[in-house]
């Protein structure tokens, strides 16, 4: 989990995620503008990843990004509730759920 919103606490985390990842099976990532993505050359070029970035004020830009936050707001994550304190259970719970959900293919 990242905890802190810095360019090197995302880029370490994001390093280390992709690591366990399979080679090449991410061909792309969409970031928002923020400051905390500034180390992108750094991942993109490590994991071999094209990156891409949203306009300002484009949210449509980030689709996947827009649908998962719904789907958790509608599961009553709002958008004022603190992560932190959640039980691993109901992580678990929404985490499974959110991962079978059918999908065109």
């Amino acid at each position: 989990n990242v905890h802190h919103k810095t360019a090197e606490s995302v880029n370490y985390y994001l390093d280390q995620w992709l690591s366990k990842q399979p080679r090449h099976l991410f061909k792309s990532i969409t970031f928002d503008n923020g400051k905390e993505f500034a180390g992108w050359r750094e991942i993109a070029n490590k994991h071999d990843i094209q990156t891409y970035f949203a306009e300002v004020g484009a949210p449509n830009q980030r689709g996947l990004n827009k649908n998962t936050n719904g789907i958790l707001r509608r599961d009553g994550l709002s958008k004022k509730k603190d992560f932190r304190n959640l039980p691993d259970e109901l992580v678990t719970q929404l985490m499974s759920y959110r991962n079978n959900i059918p999908r065109k293919s």
